[in-house]
């Protein structure tokens, strides 16, 4: 048994599901029967009893052809997902150089700013290990993505994903002199255009809160979808940014920002409001030892360290 969405599902068997995906990809059930090697009448009766299990008609008959329903449609594209998933497993277990393979997603910043200089580090201390990496800002679906392990950005509330911190990103509110020149108060800030990342949207909210500040009914906002967009458009005197404080403190130093609060006013905001860089992964797959080995090296790096 499975659950699914709290409710119990009692999946077909499988030699429905393999003839369903042959036939749905060819449309054909004598091509299906040669893909199987087994005869048109085997694979009739293996979709039959299937349509039968789940009570939905997956193809119809319209002469000597037959058309996938919208329902087989939907099916062939979670059954095949699954399919794939089986053979990566097999590959995973018994071909060598895919047992030390680890597919890893991390959010563009954390990559360029703390990641890339210390792979070499990791392929050093775990010679054998066969890292890929990719990059995208919202969390990836394990499954479907094909992701072993992953560094999100956010407050460590992924559901049942286990999380652990890597380091806090304090932000520093963020302006160029031109806009620091009408801020001599907090409240000011809500006559400006308040740029903020797309994930989450909460963040500016919670630090107006912080700062004793009401909540504005009528305020200019511009969300982007990473962080290094964010603070360009900050440069850009597009309006305030919450920039990471690493960041900060270079532009700052630079002369190409400031910040009309003081760089550290949002350091003692409460931690459930602060973000961080998380590791995150399905708990099981702790369990493979290429991911364990990772998981433990990335966890004990000094991520405040990033010369």
């Amino acid at each position: 048994m499975v659950f699914v969405h709290d409710r119990r599902v009692r999946l077909p068997p499988l030699n429905a599901l393999r003839a369903f995906c042959a036939v749905a990809r060819y449309n054909s059930i004598r091509r299906a029967a040669d893909e199987l090697m087994v005869s048109p009448q085997a694979v009739s009766q293996q979709i039959k009893l299937l349509e039968d299990i789940l009570d939905v008609t997956l193809f119809e008959r319209k002469g000597r052809t037959i058309e996938s329903t919208e329902a087989a449609v939907v099916l062939s594209r979670f059954v095949n997902a699954g399919f794939e998933e089986f053979a990566e497993g097999v590959r995973r277990i018994t071909i060598q150089k895919y047992k030390n393979r680890i597919t890893l997603n991390v959010t563009p910043y954390f990559a360029t700013r703390y990641l890339l200089s210390r792979l070499e580090h990791f392929r050093r201390s775990v010679p054998n290990s066969d890292l890929r990496m990719t990059t995208m800002v919202e969390t990836p679906d394990f499954a479907r993505d094909d992701i072993d392990v992953a560094v999100q950005w956010g407050f460590g509330e992924w559901g049942r994903l286990e999380a652990t911190l890597l380091i806090k990103d304090y932000k520093v509110i963020c302006c160029t002199e031109d806009i620091a020149a009408r801020i001599t108060q907090p409240e000011d800030i809500l006559n400006e255009t308040l740029l903020q990342p797309v994930l989450p949207n909460a963040l500016w909210r919670d630090i107006l809160k912080f700062l004793e500040l009401p909540e504005p009914t009528n305020v200019d906002e511009i969300s982007f979808h990473d962080a290094a967009t964010m603070r360009r458009a900050t440069l850009s005197k597009m309006g305030i940014g919450l920039i990471s404080k690493i960041d900060a403190e270079s532009d700052i130093r630079a002369g190409k920002l400031v910040a009309p609060l003081g760089i550290n006013v949002l350091d003692d905001m409460p931690d459930e409001h602060i973000p961080g860089f998380y590791l995150v992964l399905p708990k099981a797959h702790r369990r493979v030892s290429s991911i364990a080995q990772f998981c433990d090296w990335i966890s004990k790096q000094d991520w405040q360290d990033v010369t």
